[in-house]
């Protein structure tokens, strides 16, 4: 899941960044309205967090142009004014949810997930491959039974594996999925990460080559017998 998070407060946005992160979540950051909409216009978001304070464009104007223009991803204002009239007034523009300030981190992680399941009418799938089960309601991995503790990249790099199966996967397209843009991988991370993935796969039984390499091209899961 990735949720672009439009917040003047660098700080605040440091802090809320990292806490989602840990959550699993790809967060991309940008600190005035006008760069929340030019960023909101390249990606495909599952969320956007906006500050209603923002330098530039202000986040109640932004959720109006995002609406009238057809966006539909779910949006998570952040106020410091809790009164009606603002609720209001962004619900009004198109808000889905508010959050004040200061943020409670575990009220926030509540909000984005009833937001999420709401985009999502039914549960997601569970992603199997033999037997490799990954369920993103819960983020648990598993292999024949045996949990699986993976990192937040790990996670993110095999469900792009899984939703993709046999396709070859390139570093580029890995990237753009898995790490967010405000902090782009060194040269050789994917390699790290798919080594590491790999690692802890054989060390639950998994074949060493579940997931192949196909030299020059990219990555994907090995054929099924």
């Amino acid at each position: 899941m990735r949720i672009l998070l439009v917040e003047d407060d660098v700080r605040l946005a440091d802090t809320l960044a990292e806490a989602l992160t840990d959550q699993r979540y790809i967060v991309d950051v940008v600190t005035d309205g006008e760069a929340g909409w030019h960023q909101a216009k390249m990606l495909d978001y599952d969320l956007l967090l906006l500050d209603v304070m923002l330098p530039e464009l202000d986040g109640i104007s932004l959720c109006h142009r995002l609406r009238s223009h057809n966006y539909s991803m779910p949006v998570l204002m952040l106020t410091a004014r809790d009164t009606v009239s603002d609720k209001i007034t962004g619900l009004d523009a198109g808000a889905d949810d508010y959050v004040v300030k200061p943020v409670d981190l575990q009220e926030l992680f509540a909000r984005i997930r009833a937001l999420l399941r709401r985009g999502h009418a039914s549960s997601p799938p569970i992603l199997e491959w033999g037997n490799l089960r990954l369920n993103p309601s819960t983020y648990e991995v598993s292999y024949r039974d045996i949990l699986l503790h993976l990192t937040p990249k790990e996670y993110g790099l095999l469900e792009l594996l899984l939703r993709n199966g046999r396709r070859v996967l390139s570093r580029s397209v890995i990237i753009e999925h898995v790490w967010s843009l405000e902090s782009p991988p060194e040269e050789h991370a994917v390699k790290v990460h798919i080594r590491s993935l790999r690692q802890k796969l054989k060390a639950v039984g998994s074949a060493e080559d579940l997931i192949e390499t196909v030299h020059g091209m990219g990555y994907r899961l090995k054929q099924l017998v």
